[in-house]
This record gives structure tokens, sequence and C-alpha cells, in this order.
């Protein structure tokens, strides 16, 4: 049966289309039950025995949700009890245009079988398909169509034979003229509220209901505390005439009451608009799209330099005293300050960016209440009330919680419970909390994306090996860390007959078992990178291909993607060919073994052979690059060693690297440049490259004074003249005083980033002082890697393209997505190494370390720790009037306590400990020993030695 939706359609140029689409109506769809003998069907999803214990519905019954219900109970569907729910396509269709997230997540639920639920294709079956009727609005039409599908299963289950035990059907929805209609119609119809509460064996369920808009005007006070958000209408208009901009709102960790909203300007130029004041944040959560209007400039203000948590533990609506109090002081001294900002206010929300957010329960004071304030891990987000019945068994465990929303008349956002997540404190839950704050997808790879994993026993096909190049019988070698199971690269130098070297980079070919658009490939693409925590590696590809197929180890034939040059003794290229090949490596070294086996003068095999010709030319790579103005920066990374039983770290030192890292880095970094010549002159409109802008000149402003306070000299005119000034950096009798100077610079840089060709016109790579870069040698763990590994293999037609290969939009979005979940990756190792460095310190108690103070603040100083690569900041308190006398002077930069003057890079000896005060924000304390201030420095412990543990190098 054909049906035919007719509509007009505008067009760019302002003509009117025509638009004729075919509508096809079907009358073999499967009802999906188990009860049903009427439809012929293969399989079927909702089960027979469909019961659940409740006090509405004590028959079996199936449930048919609305739009609403599956948009806002999300939360609720996911839970186990759950079962046996007709998603009908209305309802699907309706949720994807509203929601992409939460049409995700219903995805992903209708494809778990041990859930029953079953998308019911309403809209092409010819019983249950409706027309929109003159005048009809088009969510009035949907409605209809829920009501008629319900009434179609409803009559369909009652008419069929083996329908013995009176299954029946239940329709939820929160809409009560949509309730009103359906109950006219004869259908069993609830409240989604009403059903969740009759279900008398899972009474947890009710604290994951969102609130409804009745719950919200309960839980808030009668006073207005913020002004109305205006309408979209009007903020569209305001933002077309000048009177607001839009941007994205930034809260901020230190003060409640101050945030940003960054607003991206034309081209690469942006601004930053400051926002001062609960009123003038009016209910912005951290990352909403917000529209903001400028205050007058006689009202601008400069960021404040009060640092103000809200800390209230149970404080309510009306009694905002304290609220007043804290705003009259942060605005009271960001007004004397003088480097005042433009200032403005949010007077509309364009986008909201809520997720759920992991935190902490504060128990309401009251007794037997339920209602409680939530507070959240990220200082950021503010404080959530909820409603729930298990305040004391969630008492001291880490909690997701959503928003619901944020009355006018509420001091707090309104939300519900989510789900446990464990105990504070304990190693799995810090884990999986920095995991979800860190928006780190780490749910097992489904089973749609491990059945596009090659069948084991798993073998190079003779047709696979006709295509390659067979180098198996050179001598490869992979150099790695220790531990390393994910080797993505190998390399090889051999000498040749004419006397010039060949030297070749064999990467993991991940691109032959990861094909484009399929759910592995789709999965990869939205992990983007594979992230790496002390003691877990959350994999961007199943193990399978990441630890073994895709894995260069030693002895076995591997697939792998060849970039091999052909250049004389000074390092110079001659030649350059890539070629997909099959390679057998000889050996999988770590850094410390290679390193050992260039250095042992007793060793002379082929494989020592090569690594002394690859450390050789890399040497002259590395000065050939300083020499055209690469960055050499430093910063301090930690390793820890694990107690092979308890996984815990027993000990933390910072990494040393020897000759062999820098070896490998030089070809990684040769190979990452000819591979993004060679996709540019391919393809100039769609390689995806990677650029690292240069800063701007104020970003070194940190760097010149410290510099300038040990009479140094520091050019940042261009890459060249910094790294030359850096390298005859030096300081009598303080030999740390470079490296400290390289990583001060290092915080001066900006974030390096992906980006499609044609889109961009500025290619330059600041730090390595090259004209172009990209990322080819890491494709077990980059998805750009696979990217370029594509584009290279279409270049020398080792295989074919496909279309967003060759879209210049789609590879910018994807580009976006990898720079992100980059970004993302990087803080969720920070927050680890964090974790960990907390844990070391909780079993060692009191440590005395020396260090250099990094950076002078206000009230305080930073202090690096080298030995353990840690930062910690040193407090003098100046609230209390007996405290130390502060003077602050920003040219310095310099801090005056009690007469003495702490500078930057100054020697220092401090007390480190763990402040375990607030389980959820624990922290490294330090406090200063040497040099000895009265009434500030504390006077050394005693520190014993520990006993030394057997340790496990991970």
């Amino acid at each position: 049966m054909l049906k035919s939706k007719t509509f007009v359609k505008k067009t760019r140029s302002g003509g009117v289309m025509k638009i004729v689409r075919e509508h096809y109506l079907r009358d073999d769809i499967w009802c999906g039950s188990e009860v049903c003998t009427e439809c012929k069907q293969e399989s079927t999803v909702l089960q027979r025995d469909a019961c659940i214990e409740s006090n509405l519905c004590s028959y079996p019954h199936y449930v048919i949700p609305d739009t609403n219900v599956v948009l806002h109970q999300i939360d609720v569907l996911e839970d186990p009890v759950i079962r046996n729910v007709i998603i009908l396509q209305t309802v699907l269709q309706e949720v994807r245009h509203r929601s992409a997230p939460v049409y995700k997540r219903l995805k992903d639920i209708i494809h778990e079988t041990e859930k029953h639920f079953y998308a019911f294709t309403n809209e092409h079956h010819r019983e249950t398909f409706i027309e929109r009727e003159p005048g009809e609005s088009a969510n009035d039409r949907n409605d209809r169509a829920i009501r008629v599908a319900a009434t179609w299963y409803t009559q369909h289950l009652k008419t069929s034979e083996s329908n013995a035990d009176g299954l029946k059907v239940v329709l939820l929805t929160n809409d009560q003229g949509n309730k009103q209609k359906a109950e006219e119609s004869g259908l069993l119809v609830y409240k989604c509220e009403e059903y969740i509460k009759s279900l008398i064996g899972n009474p947890e369920l009710v604290d994951r209901l969102a609130l409804s808009n009745d719950d919200k005007h309960d839980i808030t006070s009668s006073k207005v505390l913020f002004p109305e958000h205006l309408p979209l209408s009007k903020i569209q208009a305001g933002i077309k005439s000048g009177a607001f901009v839009q941007g994205t709102f930034r809260a901020s960790r230190d003060n409640y009451l101050e945030a940003t909203v960054f607003v991206q300007g034309d081209g690469e130029e942006s601004t930053e608009i400051l926002i001062q004041g609960l009123q003038n944040l009016n209910r912005a959560v951290y990352q909403d799209v917000v529209a903001v209007q400028l205050l007058p400039q006689n009202q601008w203000v400069a960021p404040s330099s009060v640092v103000l948590q809200d800390e209230g533990a149970a404080k309510d609506d009306n009694n905002d005293e304290e609220d007043d109090e804290d705003e009259e002081k942060a605005l009271r001294i960001s007004a004397a300050e003088a480097a005042r900002k433009p200032t403005g206010k949010v007077v509309g929300i364009i986008k909201r960016n809520w997720r759920p957010f992991c935190g902490m329960l504060n128990i309401s004071q009251i007794k037997e209440s339920t209602r409680h304030l939530f507070t959240p891990a990220d200082r950021r987000i503010p404080r959530i009330r909820i409603e729930t019945r298990q305040a004391s068994t969630l008492a001291g465990q880490r909690i997701m919680v959503a928003i619901d929303g944020w009355p006018r008349h509420s001091r707090y956002p309104n939300g519900h419970f989510v789900r446990s997540l464990g105990k504070a404190g304990e190693k799995d839950t810090e884990q999986e909390v920095l995991l979800l704050e860190h928006d780190v997808p780490h749910q097992d790879f489904s089973q749609a994306v491990l059945s596009f994993l090659p069948k084991m026993p798993w073998t190079i096909t003779p047709e696979e090996m006709a295509r390659r190049e067979d180098l198996r019988n050179l001598t490869v070698c992979s150099v790695d860390p220790p531990g390393c199971t994910d080797i993505d690269d190998a390399l090889h130098c051999r000498e040749l007959d004419n006397g010039n070297l060949e030297v070749g980079v064999h990467i993991a070919d991940v691109s032959h078992f990861i094909r484009p658009g399929n759910a592995m490939d789709r999965e990869a693409a939205n992990r983007g990178t594979t992230v790496y925590l002390c003691g877990k590696r959350i994999d961007m590809v199943p193990e399978l291909l990441s630890s073994n197929l895709c894995s260069l180890r030693s002895n076995v034939e591997r697939l792998a993607f060849s970039c091999i040059w052909e250049m004389n003794h000074k390092a110079e290229i001659l030649k350059t060919r890539f070629t997909k090949s099959v390679i057998k490596s000889k050996a999988s070294l770590t850094y410390a073994e290679a390193q050992m086996r260039i250095d042992d003068t007793t060793k002379n095999d082929d494989i020592t052979k090569s690594l002394r010709g690859l450390n050789k030319l890399a040497k002259i790579l590395k000065r050939q690059r300083i020499e055209k103005g690469a960055l050499t920066l430093s910063s301090l990374e930690v390793r820890f060693h694990i107690d092979s039983e308890t996984h815990d770290p027993i000990d933390l030192q910072a990494k040393e690297l020897v000759e062999t890292n820098s070896m490998v880095e030089e070809f990684m970094l040769l190979a990452n440049i000819s591979v993004a010549q060679k996709i540019y002159d391919e393809f100039p409109d769609c390689a995806m490259l990677r650029k690292h802008p240069a800063p701007p000149p104020s970003n070194y402003d940190i760097l010149l004074k410290a510099a300038k306070s040990k009479d140094v000299e520091i050019h940042t005119d261009s890459a060249k003249a910094l790294a030359d000034s850096l390298d005859v950096a030096r300081v009598d009798g303080f030999p740390y005083f470079n490296t400290l100077l390289r990583i001060l610079a290092t915080r001066c840089m900006m974030q390096a980033v992906y980006f499609c060709s044609g889109m961009d016109s500025d290619f330059h790579h600041y730090g390595l002082a090259s004209p172009i870069y990209t990322h080819f040698t890491s494709p077990i763990r980059r998805y750009a890697d696979i990217i370029v590994h594509r584009l290279l293999a279409v270049a020398i037609a080792a295989d074919t393209t496909y279309s967003d290969l060759m879209d210049k939009q789609k590879q910018s979005a994807l580009a976006s997505n990898l720079n992100y979940r980059h970004k993302m990756s990087q803080y969720a190792q920070r927050a680890s190494v964090a974790f960990h460095t907390q844990l070391f310190f909780k079993s060692r108690g009191i440590l005395n370390e020396e260090g250099f103070v990094l950076f002078v603040r206000k009230n305080a100083i930073i202090v690096l720790i080298p030995k353990f690569g840690l930062e910690g900041t040193v407090f003098f308190d100046a609230k209390d009037k007996a405290g130390p006398k502060l003077v602050f002077d920003e040219e310095g930069p310099t801090l005056n306590v009690e007469q003495h003057t702490f500078r930057i890079f100054d020697k220092v000896k401090v007390t480190i400990s763990l402040d375990a005060s607030n389980i959820q924000h624990q922290k490294i304390r330090m406090s200063l020993i040497d040099p000895v201030i009265p009434g500030v420095s504390v006077p050394a412990p005693d520190v014993e030695p520990q006993a030394k543990k057997p340790k496990l190098d991970r």
C-alpha cells in the first residue's frame, strides 16, 4: 500500500519547491511478542511471562512509553528491572530529533537482548499509520499515533489464542491531555511516576525519577532569586541586532560567584566576557551555550582574587544572606583592581549541556528529610538538590546525579539520583569517577563492534601477501617502554650496495582490519584515542587488535605500512617511498635494552648494527631540527612502582630518558613529516594534518620575568630565537636552572590540534619548526593516524577511497572530536597520576623534600619537587591579623613574607603530606621548613625511613 506525502520547501534563493515523498505501508510487520500466533515471526523480543510486582498492574503487561517519558526518564528505562517495553517508531523519531544523547542510550537499550525492548515500526504498519488531520499540530498527531498503536497492540494480543494469562498493554504518559484521551479510548494508561511508585519490589527506582513540573514547583521557595530567561525568539533577534552575544559558559573552579563566557569571533579571534554575582550568572551551568548582554562600561569589573567555595552544608533557599556577603566581598575586591574586563549578564540559555555528574551526597540535618544536597566532584558545577529515600545507604559513596531543571525560585538546580559508583576513596570507584568526569568512553566493546574482528586463528592469506611488499628478511626491531603490548612501530637500518643507508619505519596496518563505516570504525572514531591511566589502559580498539594482530611483536608475521628512505651518511634524504608490507620483527626491546646493545662494544650482531646506524642518524637529524628552530622543552613525568599483590603505589620517581628515546622519536617525527607532505600533495583539500600555533607574546610574560630575576636574557621573537636563548641559559652553581626554565617554557605553549587542510591556511608546527606535520605512527592508539593511513593508501593506489574521506566538512568535524578526546584523555591521565600520588603519600605519611619555587602568587608559592615530579602550593594565611605580613610585587614577581622575599626558582625545603579532610577533594599539602620564617615555617618532623617492599615496575 502506498501513501504520498506532499509539502513545500523554501529554497536558499527564496523560491518555493514542491516535494513529494512516497510512504509505503505493509501488513507483515511483526508485533514481536511470544504470545502472538497471528504474526509470522522468525524471532520474538517481548516475553510471554512479562510480570513485574506492581500495585497498579497485577497482571502480566507490556509498557508503551510516550516521547516525553523516554526523554525525561531514560535513567529509569535503563534500569534492569524495566523489561518488555515497546518503543514505537513515532517515539524513536521524535527522540532522535530532540536529543541525540538520549537517542543513543535508547538504541543501546533496544540492542540489549536481556532488556526485551522491541522497536515497532508503527509508521509503516497498515493498521497503525495515521494521517495528520487539518489544523492538527505535529505534536497532537504524534500523541494520537501513539494511542492508535497502543489500541492496536491491545486488540491484537487480546485476540491471540495463546494469551491465556490475560497479557495487557500499559501506556505511560505524563501529558494530562494525552492521558485523558487514552482513558476515553479504553486504554490502560498511567503517569510514569504513578507506575514506578507502584513497583513495590523495587522502591529504589523512585529515586531515579526525573522531577515533574509539579515536583519542581513544590520544592522551591516563594522568593524569586533569578531573572527570567528570555525566550529563544527574543534571544535570536537580540543576537542578530547585536544587543546580545552567544558564547560558552565556563564557571570558575575557585569562585562559585564568577564565570567567563567564551565568545568565538570571526576567524580565529575570540573574546571572554566576565560574569559576576548569582543574578548575573542566572542559572547557567558549566559548558551551557548562553546569551549574554554586556553591562555598561562603568560597571565592568576585574576578575576577583578571592577564593570562594560554596561549602554550606544544607543552606536554605530563603537564607541567602551568606551569598550576599560573599558577593559583596568578591565584587568589592574585583572593583578595586585596575585590570577591568568586559562584563555582562546571562539573559537566556540557548543550549543546555547537562550530563550526569559524579559526586557525593550531603545528608540533610533535618531528621527523616528526603531532600538533600549533592556536591559534584567538579567544583565548576553547582550543588544539586535531589530527593532520595536511601540517603543513609548513599552516605560516604560516590554517586551520579542528573539535573532536571533550575527554577527561578530555587538557589540550586533540582535533579535526581542515577546510580551509585561505590565507596569514596576506593581505587576502582575513583578510577570510574575520573573516567566519567573526563568523558572517556570506557564501556566494554559491544557485540556489534566485536563482530568485525577477524576470525581466529588468523593468518596472512596468499592473496594479501601478493598485494604487499615482502620485508620479512629485513632486520626490523621495535623499541618501546617496559611492559608495552600495543607496539605500533618498528625500525630498520641497513647499508646499501651503493654505500648509502636504507632506513625504514614500519607502522602497524590497523586500517586493514578496521574498514570505513562499520561498527568498529565508528566506535574507534568516537573514542578517538587510547587512554593510559596508572595501571590501566582504555583501548581505542579491541584487545585482539591492540595487543595481538596489530601489535608488531617479535618473531611473528605482521601487516605493516612502511615509510622507507634512502639516506646518505649525513642523514640527507635521497629517496622516499611508501608501501604496504609484511614484516617479521627480530626483537621487541625496551629503551634501556636497546641502549645497552648500542653501548656494549662486544655486541656486533645485525640488530645491534641496525640500532647503532639508527642512533647515529638520529643524532644528526635532531641537530638539524634544532638548527631550524625546533624547541627542546621539558616536563616532568613520573613512574609508579606498583606492589604486585595490592596494586598500590609503593614508590614514585621522575622518569629518566635515555638516548634511544630520542632515537625513536626522531624517526617517528621524520615519518610523520614525510607522510604529511605526501597526503597534502595528493589531497590538498582533505588531508588530516596537525598544527601547533605560535603562542601570543603575552604567554611568555612569566618566562621572561623568571629569566630576568636570574639576569638571564630570553628572546621570544621566533621559535629559533627561543630555542637558541634556552640553549645558552645558565646560572653558575645552579645546574637545574635550565631544566626549570624549559619546564616554564612548556607552560607558555599553545595546544597542538588536528585540522583539515581544506579548512585552514596556517599549517605550521611551532614546536617542531616544521611547515607541515601529521600523525601516522600510532594507529593502534590514535584514530587520526587511521585516517592518515587511509589517505596515504589511496595516494599510493593501495586502497580505495570513500565519500567521507574526501569531504572536508566531515573531516573537520572529525578533527574537532579528536581534539576534544585527546584533551580529555590528557586530563584523565593527570587525574590518575594525582590520585595515585595521593595513595602513595597516604601510605608514606609525612616526607621532607627539597624543591624549587615555580610560581609566586599573592598569598602563596607553588613549589616543584623534581624527585617526584610533583607540584604543590604553600599558602601563607593573611586572613588572621596575627598572621604573617605579606607584600606581593607583580613585576618581579616576588612575595615578601615577614622580611623574607620569595622569587621564582628559589630553592626551598617542604614537608609533604596528604590532606584527607575532604574525602571528595583530597589534596597534597605542603608546609615550609626552610627558609625558616617565624610564624610560618613548621619544624621538620622526624621521618623514619620506610622498609623497602618488593616492587614490580609497570
